[in-house]
């Protein structure tokens, strides 16, 4: 699995994840061994997603070491008072049978919540030594930025909606800007990349799919990570098969350019920034 350098330091994260969204825990015990066999050593999981024990369980049960997976979780945005992040940290531990996770993020903003609290909550989880890295998601430019100076622990990356319908260059360049990498999600643009003939065409010079297309454009940026999901073992096989070929510089800037569609897919009311 190809890595990519983890904010300034020296660590690194998988360049691809398996995504676990909205996939129930009996279907997480289901496909994620076999997305481990595929080769996924980036597993990607949430608090409200309900399904943190099946994701302990399945990586439990794979036999491979704890060492070999990179494991994130992120903190709803209900826990974000300092003493209830800890205590919902303590848990989703439990949950994933573990006693770190690689990388933990604040879900979305809740500005219910003092950013200063909720960050300090966060560096204190690091120092204790029950995340290795932390950062946030969904997080608009300025918020990266009000976050990383509250932060006495470098925040590593900002997951977000990012795919070929979505320009996201503020937030990659404020991303550089800060030593942070960014996340992809909904990388697919909720499936609808299948269709798309630009990608179809690309891929077929390539003997790739437009799926594959897609996921090779996020993971060869050089600073993007990118996470992909899927219920069906055969899918998950394929969207790992990405690192056997490359996208030329011209492929690159054609599918950049979709991007000025400028098409957001996730912005929920009463969770969502102020996009930039």
């Amino acid at each position: 699995m190809n890595s990519k350098p983890l904010g300034t330091g020296p660590a690194t994260i998988p360049s691809l994840g398996f995504g676990t969204f909205r996939i129930p825990g009996p279907e997480v015990l289901q496909i994620l061994p076999h997305a481990l066999n595929a080769g996924f050593r980036h597993v990607d999981t949430a608090q409200i997603y309900g399904n943190e024990a099946e994701v302990g369980e399945a990586i439990a049960g794979s036999k491979l070491p704890r060492n070999d997976i990179f494991l994130t979780t992120k903190v709803w945005v209900e826990h974000y008072r300092a003493d209830a992040l800890v205590a919902s940290v303590h848990e989703s531990l439990r949950k994933l049978r573990t006693d770190h996770v690689n990388l933990l993020l604040l879900h979305w903003p809740n500005a219910g919540v003092p950013l200063a609290e909720t960050i300090g909550g966060l560096n204190a989880v690091h120092k204790a030594g029950l995340a290795q890295h932390i950062g946030v998601s969904n997080f608009n430019t300025a918020m990266m930025e009000e976050a990383a100076r509250l932060s006495a622990a470098p925040l590593v990356t900002n997951q977000v909606e990012y795919h070929p319908y979505l320009n996201q260059d503020k937030v990659l360049a404020a991303a550089q800007k800060l030593g942070m990498t960014v996340t992809s999600y909904f990388g697919l643009a909720d499936g609808t990349v299948v269709h798309d003939p630009l990608l179809q065409a690309i891929g077929q010079r390539h003997g790739k799919t437009a799926v594959q297309v897609v996921l090779r454009w996020l993971v060869q940026q050089p600073n993007v990570v990118a996470l992909t999901k899927t219920v069906q073992p055969a899918r998950a096989l394929s969207n790992i098969q990405v690192f056997d070929f490359e996208l030329s510089a011209d492929e690159m800037a054609s599918i950049q350019a979709l991007t000025a569609q400028n098409k957001r897919l996730v912005s929920p009311d009463g969770l969502a920034p102020a996009w930039d």
